[in-house]
């Protein structure tokens, strides 16, 4: 059985059947907030936000918001969680002309993909999560904690 993924969580490699305990893991941390998805087209950070967004209860409506930029889901709690997708930003104001910084402080889940392009966004306060393709069918997952 693989191991489990907790605040002591540095770095992992599993294969993709695992998406759903991987992901339970990650919300076992307890930090609902920021969190950095990092990886290259293609290794999971889609798929792993969708998996987490299982685990919060969300049932329908989940893509990634590459065209819209953010996409709002309910869990099971009725609570907001944000999706956002920066990948085609031109630059950082973009972004906050969204509103993203009232988002962040919302403290609701803002799960965020190609947080780079908004570096000086990203709170204090954030959870960072490299993904990389190890294999056809598994990840290497690197989970940070800040905070």
């Amino acid at each position: 059985m693989p191991e489990a993924v907790d605040s002591t969580f540095k770095t992992r490699t599993f294969g993709l059947t695992e998406l759903d305990q991987v992901a339970r893991g990650l919300l076992g941390v307890g930090f609902p907030g920021v969190w950095c998805f990092y990886g290259d087209m293609g290794s999971g950070k889609t798929t792993m936000i969708k998996h987490i967004c299982q685990q919060l209860g969300v049932t329908s409506g989940m893509s990634s918001p590459t065209f819209s930029l953010i996409n709002e889901y309910h869990g099971s709690d009725h609570l907001p969680v944000y999706h956002f997708d920066f990948y085609r930003l031109k630059n950082e104001t973009e972004a906050y002309d969204l509103g993203t910084e009232e988002y962040f402080e919302s403290g609701s889940y803002c799960f965020v993909e190609w947080p780079e392009k908004i570096p000086s966004l990203i709170p204090v306060r954030h959870i960072r999560i490299s993904l990389a393709a190890a294999g056809p069918s598994t990840r290497k997952i690197e989970f940070e904690k800040h905070e």
